[in-house]
């Protein structure tokens, strides 16, 4: 699969099997949104939506990842949402 085929979290398994060698579990890369900036963050978040309101294939593991990418999704909107309010 090539990387533009590749949500989110693909792509972020992918980067770190690379550097590490395992890949980062989808928990962990909630905290690890929490160190980017402010910016960085904003342009994070609104990625993921255009890459969310794509099209759904109708397959299983299709309908899992979309779940798990919209969990994260609320995740990493929480992250956002506490260190605005912390002004960080």
């Amino acid at each position: 699969m090539a990387d533009d085929d590749q949500d989110f979290i693909g792509r972020m398994q992918s980067v770190t099997e690379k550097i590490d060698g395992q890949p980062m579990p989808v928990e962990e890369m909630a905290e690890h949104f929490a160190l980017y900036g402010l910016k960085k963050r904003a342009a994070a978040l609104e990625n993921f939506d255009a890459e969310l309101r794509g099209e759904i294939d109708s397959g299983s593991h299709n309908l899992r990842r979309r779940v798990q990418l919209m969990e994260l999704r609320k995740k990493m909107g929480g992250v956002h949402e506490a260190l605005r309010k912390a002004k960080r």
